[in-house]
């Protein structure tokens, strides 16, 4: 983590809304207080009273407070508000040239996925799967994992995360590091704003999604042959509801076909989605994993970071 008591230290963190609102007035107040004091000097391009619809802002604006972040340069980090939709509706509108060569460290998930692949497939740009302001920040009780893991990917240009995992046989392969939210993925399809990668080792999230969509929308990326890769990790799918129809089909046995199908081996357990305890994954980055049939490790190397004067010790 930062160090807070030296100015030096001190890190500017832009505060975007590309996609909803916070529901939350005095969960954003207690975001930015949480931030000031890790050591950062907030820059808050959200305004609560620009919300529209189901929106932050709207559209323009929105792409205005990407751009704006971007272009300031007192900001290091861009931590995206909170997900729910719209990046779909601003991906056309916004500079990706610009944006990929701001030199900093673009940070969400959920709908965020959308803009971190369109950075991924129109520049080859890394950013970073990881908080967002809601709800990572703004809980009265926030995770010391998932902070943890945070400051210390950002510090560094290289970060290791180890994890109980289930899978059929060990495993040891290398590959870019993609993916994020199961449902953007899926969406993007098709788009200019999906990349193409091969070989690599895709990591995969989603929430509310019942089994069988999970298979759908990977069956969807097979046959759409964004699945060549050297592993699938499952991140955290939770939040579904099962019924009498399902008849015995529920996620182990969707996991038991996909496994059988794909063709590529598949992993359980990365601690990342919409949960409480996640770690940072740099999207876009040389990644290393190794699974000896109980623990995985992934390592990440290669990505953008804070400057080193910015981290306590240095």
């Amino acid at each position: 983590m930062i160090d807070a008591t030296n100015k030096s230290a001190e890190i500017g963190v832009a505060i975007v809304a590309p996609g909803g609102y916070a529901p939350d007035d005095a969960g954003l107040v207690r975001a930015i207080e949480r931030l000031q004091a890790q050591g950062c000097i907030v820059h808050n391009y959200y305004d609560p009273r620009r919300k529209h619809l189901r929106f932050g802002a709207a559209n323009e604006e929105r792409v205005a407070q990407l751009h704006a972040a971007a272009t300031d340069p007192d900001v290091q980090i861009i931590l995206a508000l909170r997900g729910g939709y719209g990046m779909s509706r601003i991906l056309p509108d916004l500079d990706f040239g610009m944006l990929a060569g701001c030199g900093k460290l673009f940070v969400g998930h959920s709908d965020f996925t959308a803009f971190q692949m369109a950075l991924l497939a129109r520049q080859a740009a890394i950013s970073f799967a990881g908080p967002m302001i809601c709800d990572d920040f703004t809980r009265e009780e926030p995770s010391a994992f998932t902070m943890e893991q945070f400051w210390q990917c950002v510090a560094r240009p290289s970060h290791t995360i180890e994890f109980h995992a289930g899978g059929v046989a060990p495993l040891d392969v290398s590959g870019i590091l993609w993916g994020g939210n199961l449902s953007m993925l899926a969406h993007l399809v098709g788009t200019p704003y999906m990349p193409v990668i091969e070989d690599g080792i895709l990591f995969i999230e989603d929430v509310n999604e019942h089994p069988y969509r999970v298979e759908r929308m990977l069956l969807q990326l097979l046959h759409a042959g964004r699945l060549r890769q050297k592993a699938i990790v499952f991140g955290d799918f939770s939040n579904y509801r099962l019924s009498a129809y399902d008849n015995g089909y529920d996620f182990d046995r969707m996991f038991d076909y996909l496994r059988e199908r794909l063709g590529v081996p598949l992993l359980t357990g990365l601690p990342f989605g919409h949960i409480r305890d996640k770690a940072t994954l740099a999207v876009g980055c040389r990644a290393h994993l190794r699974f000896d049939g109980k623990i995985a490790t992934l390592a990440m190397s290669g990505y953008p970071c804070l400057p080193h004067d910015s981290v306590e010790g240095e």
